[in-house]
């Protein structure tokens, strides 16, 4: 029974993450709340042994899952300076998550907060009732640093620094939870008081995201053609991101003889080599159908390129670096990256070239009568 609840549930983790580039606030609420409870879940069902072994892949899991919200950023945030807010707080966490799996210091964890995840959450809460581009950039920077500093500073200390838990801390104070409710009610409170002071809703709410994005017809457009496409800044932050993911989770897979440096080198040849193959593509004329159809031939073509690298290296009389169950996962989740990070990439620099170049903004309630109209990014 353990078992099959263990695989349900990181199944649960591995597949409710691929819908947050379309519906981005209840997948990341739904990958949160799971996140959450999946330890609980394993302790209901008496699952000790999975448990201890679980608790090595989660970190890797939550990594996975906020990658792929950071990867839809890129589809769905038009506006440039909270996608840089965005991106910054993520790789931000990502630093801060590679440097704890490779020294175990905890007080990293703390040091490098995950604020991504719930500016992300914020962002598309507002998203649900505003064009978000109206936001100025002040209320976007100090909403990120709110989260930051009075949401995930304490989580990061009670989870990582004190490690206590709440269950344990309920049965030793029965106060805490009535507090904790008391305070709930006290931000609900505030919050309705506070909807009074900002502006009247722009759309009717709807948690797809493309019902509030105008895409042009040429979405499904083809990137660069020229050199370019290869010696480019996005090429380069995809070898980073992969890299930093690949060591990641390197500590928690068994098996993996590849040092640090040889991971990198590895990610940086696919990348590359995909890159190539994605160029010549472009100039031939070809193009993917669609996101599924583009996943499928790029892990067809990664399986090519892994394999052919095993082949030399048994041929040279070396044995490969990874097992062949942790290779297959290292070639979807690659093969996963590359494919979203390359097509949304695309979709919404699209997206973005066709907004209006002006446009009011939210106020901020607080300075409500001093909001001019503003150039939007």
């Amino acid at each position: 029974m353990s078992d099959v609840v263990f695989v349900a549930v990181v199944a649960l983790r591995l597949l409710l993450p691929l819908g947050i580039p379309k519906y981005p606030l209840p997948f990341i609420l739904a990958a949160l709340v799971l996140d959450g409870v999946d330890q609980t879940i394993f302790q209901t069902v008496h699952a000790g042994g999975v448990l201890d072994n679980y608790q090595d892949y989660d970190k890797a899991l939550d990594v996975y899952y906020l990658t792929i919200a950071y990867v839809s950023t890129l589809r769905n945030w038009l506006d440039p300076y909270a996608l840089g807010v965005a991106r910054f707080l993520f790789y931000y966490r990502l630093a801060g998550t590679l440097a704890f799996e490779l020294s175990g210091a905890r007080p990293l964890l703390l040091v490098f907060p995950n604020t991504f995840e719930y500016f992300f959450i914020f962002y598309e809460t507002v998203r649900l009732f505003w064009n978000p581009a109206r936001m100025p950039a002040r209320l976007v920077l100090g909403s990120a640093a709110a989260i930051w500093v009075f949401v995930k500073l304490p989580q990061e200390y009670w989870i990582h620094i004190a490690e206590l838990d709440v269950t344990e801390q309920q049965a030793r104070h029965p106060w805490v939870l009535p507090a904790f409710f008391s305070a709930c009610a006290l931000v609900l409170l505030a919050a309705a008081r506070f909807r009074s002071r900002l502006p009247a809703w722009d759309r009717t709410p709807r948690v797809d995201v493309d019902a509030h994005i105008d895409r042009p017809a040429s979405a499904a457009a083809t990137p660069r053609r020229d050199l370019g496409a290869i010696l480019s800044v996005a090429v380069l932050e995809k070898v980073v991101l992969l890299a930093m993911i690949a060591v990641i989770f390197s500590q928690v897979l068994s098996g993996i003889r590849a040092s640090t440096p040889q991971l990198v080198l590895g990610i940086a040849v696919v990348v590359g080599l995909n890159s190539v193959i994605s160029l010549w593509r472009v100039q031939s004329g070809s193009r993917y159908g669609s996101t599924a159809v583009q996943f499928l031939a790029m892990a067809a073509v990664n399986a090519g390129i892994v394999g052919a690298g095993v082949l030399i290296r048994r041929t040279a009389g070396y044995s490969a670096y990874l097992p062949v169950q942790d290779a297959l996962f290292y070639l979807l989740l690659l093969s996963l990256v590359i494919t979203m990070y390359d097509r949304y990439r695309v979709i919404g620099n699209l997206s973005a070239a066709q907004r209006p170049r002006r446009g009011r903004r939210i106020p901020v309630p607080w300075r409500f009568d001093r909001i001019a109209a503003a150039d939007e990014p």
